[in-house]
């Protein structure tokens, strides 16, 4: 095996992975505007450090590795204004009675999902980013950290600097209005 380093060309990004570096960026962070800034920095990111790529994983990981961490940082200059949104976000929605126990209009349903078929797949995954657009940027963000970016909990929490109680909170919320959404979008049609 060869321990020359990978030659990369920077000439070819734009082509090559600007479309599916956007895709995997907006489904983050839910803007296209953003997204497509957080995607140009990828790119200057890698330009300013091509002398320290030693070639260990592909060129199209090396520029995912900078877009993750990008994002990252796009969700921790939100931290502040995330906080705020802990304290604001909704109830659970009437999904609960006064015992805290389900209603039962609003309770856990069998979807009855065939999930390993590609048709019915592609078709959740386009009802489930219409759902988490509506979600709160906090519950999107930490929702998308779980379970896009499968961050475990004590990691989000830091990267956040969110206390592990108001995860849980949020991820309790997140998955509720989600279910429900996605009962009401792809279900009862």
């Amino acid at each position: 095996m060869s321990t020359e380093k990978k030659i990369l060309n920077p000439k070819l990004w734009v082509k090559t992975y600007a479309d599916p570096l956007f895709r995997f960026a907006v489904i983050r962070v839910n803007d296209k505007d953003s997204a497509k800034d957080l995607v140009q920095e990828t790119f200057l990111a890698a330009l300013k450090n091509l002398e320290t790529f030693k070639g260990e994983i592909s060129e199209k990981n090396w520029l995912y590795m900078i877009l993750k961490n990008k994002i990252i940082d796009h969700y921790r200059k939100k931290t502040a204004s995330i906080l705020d949104q802990i304290d604001t976000l909704n109830d659970e929605g009437g999904f609960f009675d006064e015992e805290s126990h389900w209603i039962k209009s609003r309770g856990p349903k069998d979807w009855g999902v065939d999930y390993n078929s590609t048709l019915e797949s592609e078709e959740f995954m386009e009802i489930l980013n219409k759902c988490m657009e509506r979600l709160s940027e906090i519950m999107r963000i930490v929702f998308s950290m779980k379970y896009l970016d499968e961050k475990d909990s004590h990691e989000i929490c830091k990267e956040l600097k969110i206390t592990s109680s108001n995860y849980w909170v949020i991820i309790h919320r997140s998955k509720l209005q989600l279910r429900s959404c996605i009962e009401e979008k792809w279900f009862i049609k």
